[in-house]
């Protein structure tokens, strides 16, 4: 009761008249009173706040037009059809950019100079016309919305450079009150809009960052692409965006998805002007279940029932991690936002900078070394992002919403190691980034340790018994209880804050807990693939394994092969998570082809359809992950030219291939279960008694390891490339 009698009557009928509710949500009233008053205002809110509202009802209420400047046409046209159906009058609102006939900007320049629209979107590049500025000069405006203002900071993760001139444009048109939004904001980046939108005394609206409804979780990057069908088909019926780096993998992966009974599309920046905002409108209108896209896609997109969001590869800044992470839950429900997480992907955004003015590759490098903490840390993911917006939050109030909360790693006594390193960061009087600094504690003699002179520091080799990896971890950790802090300025130079100064005086018990170590899961697909990796990312059957190892030893004696010529260990570790009851179902388990599912298949299912029936089994509803044909023809190439007995040299040649290469996809293609017959080149490469010696031995070895061969006869015996083959 008290808090309606807070509310102003005016606006709140304002807002019941226009919205239809009755109340407003957290800071959205005092925004809207501080605009109305004529002060600038910066608005910092995380998506599903109800930031839009901010600048939408005062411009209903205000005499004039409000200028809404917005980076992205489909946005506009979303924000402009929202508005408009809310009233009975079309010219309440309009949008004005290049996607417009001469006649339709005739019509919008007609109904704002009638006084009919009280908001006009534009795109910055519109604002910056000449002729659009004359007019604008010529007509009463309420005030300036700056929309994702993030994007005038070339620390935000989408930064636009015409962003830059918009407040010299303002100025241009006359002097009216400014508004900034964005829903994701450093303190560096605040900082920056601030300074260039010249609004330094404006009012600063900040709301909490947490999302507590999405559940953050970082996954080793083994068999992505099936992981994601199978998630998707455990969740039907439920919305979702898939975000790639690259368009290539968008295009694959949204047809892996269709194959697969998913109904999905793509979305990037190389469709047609006409395919983007059809395939945007079906998936608002549920016409589709998925979006796969580049981050093209989903700025200012007002779907609230996205249910899961999922990164295939980890985006550059932790910034654009949150807000596409944000658009999943919007409704205040379910939100999964899944990340594969793989160090080599990180290599492939370091690449990218390549070539770029050394300032951008500094800032660039910083911001994916974010991403990497946050991606292999075992603190609590919500603690890291909300720290990284300059947000303090206690981790008990995750409430097990990310995977580390949710299954802890086992935490360790830090007393020491925060002392380490906080002596470390002032030993090298606060001039370094956090990576010198775990350098100097391991005691790696680099180029700028020796040309510091850092090599001389008493601390320097201090914790050399431990790796780099270990001293990150603990900086960071560091960081976010508030010992150390990374300078704004000079982004990411750490500075020992007046609380650390103060624990290195008088240190008291803090449990660490040590990184997550994604190293040994570091390997691409296809590879996983070919080497039996366990596809399906849950807890294997022991009992269930030990009889299909017993199976597999009678087999295999019935051949008289090695038991793993039968099938490799993770392919019998992946029966025991999927329960393959038929041959179609054998065919798709890891490292078993269709070959080999005809081969030796028959026992092994019929072993687990009967477990399956006696211990009562629920078996996963989405087995069958098909694949898409691989377009490229490279292995059907392979196999036509081995049996037209072609030298492998020619075959190396024709596909602009490195031996290497060549032998990976051969034996690809034999883990699937085809027969290559290499008779013809083996007799040419070793002679009979050389290949007799090579045969023996792997009849007779545990494993088909080449490393252990090549150990067995040494490199100058036979090369690696010789046993492969």
């Amino acid at each position: 009761m008290l808090i309606e009698q807070e509310v102003e009557v005016p606006l709140a009928s304002h807002l019941q008249q226009y919205f239809g509710f009755n109340k407003f949500k957290g800071q959205q009233e005092e925004v809207i009173n501080n605009i109305l008053a004529g002060n600038d205002t910066f608005v910092i809110m995380p998506t599903g706040g109800g930031k839009s509202l901010c600048y939408q009802l005062p411009a209903l209420i205000s005499e004039g037009t409000a200028i809404i400047v917005s980076p992205l046409i489909a946005l506009m046209k979303n924000q402009v059809d929202a508005i408009r159906n809310y009233g009975s009058e079309d010219g309440v609102a309009h949008f004005l950019n290049s996607s417009l006939t001469k006649k339709e900007i005739e019509k919008v320049k007609g109904d704002i100079t009638a006084g009919l629209t009280k908001m006009l979107y534009v795109a910055p590049e519109s604002l910056t016309k000449e002729e659009n500025v004359a007019f604008f000069r010529e007509i009463k405006i309420s005030f300036f919305a700056i929309d994702e203002a993030h994007c005038i900071s070339e620390w935000g993760h989408d930064f636009r450079p015409e962003y830059r001139r918009l407040r010299s444009i303002i100025e241009a048109i006359g002097t009216v009150p400014i508004m900034a939004l964005t829903a994701t904001a450093t303190p560096k980046v605040q900082q920056d809009i601030l300074k260039n939108l010249g609004m330094q005394k404006a009012q600063v609206y900040k709301s909490s960052f947490n999302r507590s409804n999405l559940y953050y979780e970082v996954r080793p990057k083994v068999n992505a692409d099936k992981e994601i069908v199978r998630y998707i088909k455990q969740n039907p019926n439920k919305s979702g965006i898939i975000y790639c780096l690259s368009r290539k993998k968008v295009e694959e992966l949204a047809a892996l998805l269709q194959a697969n009974g998913i109904k999905a599309l793509p979305y990037h920046a190389g469709l047609d002007a006409k395919t983007r905002p059809e395939t945007q409108d079906k998936f608002l209108m549920e016409d589709i279940q998925v979006i796969v896209a580049t981050i093209a896609f989903g700025m200012g997109i007002d779907k609230p029932d996205v249910r899961f969001v999922i990164h295939h590869e980890i985006p550059k800044s932790l910034e654009g991690y949150y807000q596409e992470t944000g658009r999943a839950g919007r409704d205040g429900g379910e939100g999964n936002c899944i990340t594969f997480y793989s160090y080599d992907d990180i290599q492939k955004l370091e690449k990218f900078l390549k070539g770029k003015p050394v300032a951008e590759q500094e800032i660039g490098m910083q911001l994916i070394s974010e991403t990497v903490a946050y991606a292999e840390s075992s603190n609590c993911r919500r603690k890291i992002v909300l720290h990284y917006f300059g947000e303090e939050f206690d981790e008990q109030g995750c409430n097990g919403m990310c995977d580390n909360c949710r299954n802890p790693k086992t935490p360790f006594e830090g007393e020491d190691a925060i002392c380490d390193v906080i002596e470390a960061v002032l030993a090298v009087k606060e001039k370094f980034k956090d990576r010198h600094v775990a350098n100097v504690l391991v005691g790696n003699t680099n180029t700028a340790i020796k040309q510091y002179k850092h090599h001389e520091l008493e601390v320097f080799g201090k914790g050399m018994e431990e790796g780099e990896r270990h001293w990150m971890a603990v900086i960071r950790q560091a960081a976010v209880l508030g010992f150390l802090a990374k300078e704004i300025e000079n982004y990411g130079i750490l500075k020992v804050t007046e609380k650390g100064k103060e624990y290195l005086d008088k240190p008291y018990s803090i449990m660490l807990t040590k990184d997550q170590n994604f190293d040994e899961t570091d390997k691409d697909e296809e590879g996983a693939d070919a080497a039996g990796g366990q596809a399906g990312g849950g807890a294997s059957d022991d009992a269930l394994f030990t009889l299909l190892k017993d199976l597999r030893k009678k087999i295999a004696k019935q051949n008289n092969v090695p038991p793993y010529v039968v099938f490799q260990d993770p392919s019998l570790e992946d029966m025991t998570i999927q329960y393959p009851v038929t041959l179609e179902e054998m065919k798709n388990i890891s490292g078993v082809g269709a070959g080999k599912a005809q081969k030796f298949g028959k026992p092994f299912v019929d072993l687990i359809k009967k477990y399956v029936e006696d211990n009562d089994i629920h078996r996963p509803q989405d087995m069958v992950v098909k694949s898409v044909v691989n377009k490229s023809g490279l292995k059907v190439y392979i196999i036509q030219s081995v049996d037209r007995k072609l030298p492998l040299e020619d075959i190396c040649e024709a596909k602009g291939v490195t031996p290497d290469e060549l032998i990976t996809e051969m034996e690809s293609i034999v883990s699937s279960g085809t027969k290559l017959d290499l008779n013809y080149y083996l007799n040419e490469l070793l002679g009979e008694e050389e290949q007799k010696e090579i045969f023996d031995f792997f009849r007779t070895a545990e494993t088909d390891s080449i490393e252990d061969a090549v150990e067995e006869f040494g490199e100058e015996t036979y090369s690696s490339e010789e046993l492969r083959l």
